[in-house]
């Protein structure tokens, strides 16, 4: 199947546009690079420090400057589910960096919070922030210079964006990502959205709702919905940065740890002391880019990816914008059902057919790149396999896994379609544009019946706020919730999950109900339309700060518009809104990022706290 059109002129788009830039970065990436071992540019006392600690055998390999060197850069900590089970695996990766005649030394670690349990709390305002410090977490491991290959493990919301960026700054490096793995199924998601709207009309208590919970939440690996951090694994995969089909394998099991030390193996291979030199800086490029969000949009992936692939693709010298998403949206087919725009988990999704299977449609049907490097080499198809092992290890050691072609046909209809027969033709992710400035809708959960709301502004300036009014009876009504001073300057953009129950029952009682902010509702965002990373935000100006209560807003998801029907004149005599925002500045550590509020760019703009790198700004970019 040749290229489809619209893909091709995406890509040519975002390559003339980035082009500058690009050059820039791959002349910075050429100078970095040092043939042979990278710490052979440090002088003798900077490499004793360098190894001092390490087993005799290993400490001879590094002086030797003979054998690669691994970096290990961790997100693991034993609190989070997804991140803990990677407590085991710098030691199956040193073992077999030394099985492949290299070494591996745990580079550093980098923070991971949990936008699960900051949801509705004061630290959810570090949330969005704490990508860019895990991408200065993550140079500051690989500043020694002692490495020639990193090893990055991460799984969630903001943590693979950030080990991504920061990778991308050392884009001289090959970089191989090392997922955990998804928990193992538990209570159903359509089960957890009725106790949810249970506990939220009060028909609960908070007893049953955490009994609920702890079923749905029950054990180690990555939370089982189609999320952001699910959405991360399935760009790794997209953008060949993972083994084939290693996203979606549970954790500590023989399967899962034989892919753990065949990531180390591979990245091992693919160092400059060899033949099969892989930079990721050269290895990420437009076409890989364009790919990663050709697959959030087959899979319904989650929103936050239209600020974080926006900033990833910034730290590789390429510029992205919210068009080349809509365009793409327009094209590409919805081709998986996964909760939350279906009942099913990532675990059924994976035993339908998983990436392999998606990653082959679409490049079937000319609508991902082939052509673009992966840790395997030259060829996304390679990627469009399932692993499986071959042997079991022995003495407590890994086992050897093999790759098959992913199924011919879906395991499942209702979960895994085909571009043939997908579950829409569309990605379901659109952009609105209008006199309330430019913003995102993931309407791939939302019924046709829904897209289009029409109905009086109701103003909150918190989440708070809206559901004090919500628990006192004042919403019963069709409205337009307009949550405003939720962007990344005003208080650092959190997510605004704490709505969608509240919103979810008044839309099933037969309301028209929406949501627009200048805030977030990420990958879980479900059936109420909202407009969501409404730029410019508020206190940058935006014209959503003019709303007043009892303007008629009109989204319609359909026709890509979100507008105050606000006669045009006094529209623009009205002043701003204006919101006392003290109480975001203190507490759970909010004081210490307010160089991250003052420097952060806009949503448009991957709502970055540093942009292109500081050579490219003899030539601004305008998005």
């Amino acid at each position: 199947m040749p290229l489809n059109a619209t893909l091709a002129s995406v890509t040519q788009r975002i390559a003339e546009r980035s082009r500058p830039y690009r050059t820039a970065y791959l002349e910075r990436l050429e100078a970095a690079r040092r043939k042979g071992a990278q710490r052979g540019a440090l002088a003798c006392t900077n490499l004793a420090h360098g190894f001092a600690a390490f087993p005799a055998n290993d400490k001879l390999k590094l002086k030797e400057d003979k054998a690669p060197s691994l970096a290990i850069v961790s997100a693991y900590n034993d609190m989070l589910s997804a991140h803990q089970p990677f407590e085991r695996f710098p030691q199956i990766i040193k073992d077999a960096a030394r099985e492949a005649g290299a070494v591996a030394q745990f580079a550093g670690g980098s923070p991971a919070m949990c936008d699960g349990v900051t949801q509705g709390q004061a630290g959810m305002e570090l949330s969005l922030f704490s990508r860019d410090a895990i991408a200065m977490a993550t140079a500051i491991a690989l500043s020694h210079n002692m490495f020639d290959a990193a090893l990055y493990l991460g799984v969630c919301d903001k943590i693979v964006p950030g080990l991504l960026i920061g990778a991308l700054h050392f884009g001289h490096l090959p970089a191989v990502f090392v997922p955990a793995g998804p928990m193992t199924s538990g209570m159903s998601n359509s089960d957890k959205v009725k106790i949810r709207q249970l506990y939220t009309a009060g028909k609960i208590g908070r007893a049953e709702l955490l009994e609920a919970e702890s079923k749905s939440y029950h054990g180690a690996g990555t939370c089982t919905f189609y999320g952001t951090a699910n959405s991360n694994q399935m760009l790794m995969e997209a953008m060949g940065l993972h083994l084939p089909g290693a996203a979606f394998i549970t954790p500590n099991t023989p399967l899962r740890d034989a892919l753990t030390a065949a990531a180390a193996k591979q990245a091992a291979k693919i160092t400059d002391l060899g033949t099969q030199y892989t930079p990721v800086g050269r290895m990420i490029d437009e076409k890989s880019i364009v790919n990663a969000i050709v697959a959030l949009h087959a899979t319904g992936g989650s929103t936050n990816h239209t600020l974080h692939l926006v900033a990833i693709a910034k730290a590789a010298g390429i510029v992205i914008d919210w068009d080349d998403f809509d365009r793409l949206s327009a094209v590409v087919p919805l081709i998986t059902k996964i909760y939350p725009n279906g009942t099913a988990d990532v675990n059924h999704f994976h035993a339908a057919g998983g990436t392999g299977f998606v990653l082959r449609e679409l490049i079937d049907a000319g609508l991902m790149h082939d052509d673009v490097t992966t840790i395997l080499g030259q060829g996304l198809r390679q990627h469009c396999k399932e692993p499986m092992l071959a042997a079991e290890g022995e003495n407590g050691r890994p086992g050897i896994v093999t790759w098959h072609d992913a199924p011919a046909q879906s395991g499942d209809e209702g979960v895994l379609g085909t571009v043939a027969k997908p579950f829409a033709v569309d990605g379901g992710l659109k952009l609105l544009q209008g006199n309330l400035g430019r913003a995102v809708i993931k309407i791939s959960a939302v019924k046709p019946e829904h897209r289009v709301v029409e109905a009086p502004a109701v103003v909150f300036h918190s989440q708070e706020a809206f559901m004090a009014a919500f628990k006192a009876g004042q919403l019963d009504r069709d409205f337009v919730a307009v949550i405003t001073f939720q962007g990344p300057r005003a208080n650092g953009m959190p997510e605004l999950h704490a709505l969608t129950p509240a919103l979810g029952i008044l839309q099933d009682k037969g309301r028209h109900v929406a949501l627009v902010t200048d805030g977030r509702m990420s990958g879980a965002s479900g059936k109420v339309p909202a407009a969501i990373h409404v730029t410019p935000e508020v206190l940058g100006g935006g014209p959503l700060g003019r709303v007043r209560d009892g303007d008629i807003i009109r989204l319609d998801a359909e026709a890509g518009t979100l507008e105050a029907k606000v006669d045009a004149t006094e529209w623009a005599a009205r002043s701003q809104d204006s919101s006392d925002l003290s109480g975001n500045q203190h507490g759970m550590g909010r004081e210490l990022f307010s160089l991250f509020r003052n420097a952060v760019g806009t949503a448009e703009e991957g709502g970055a706290t540093f942009g292109l790198p500081p050579i490219f700004e003899k030539e601004k970019v305008t998005v």
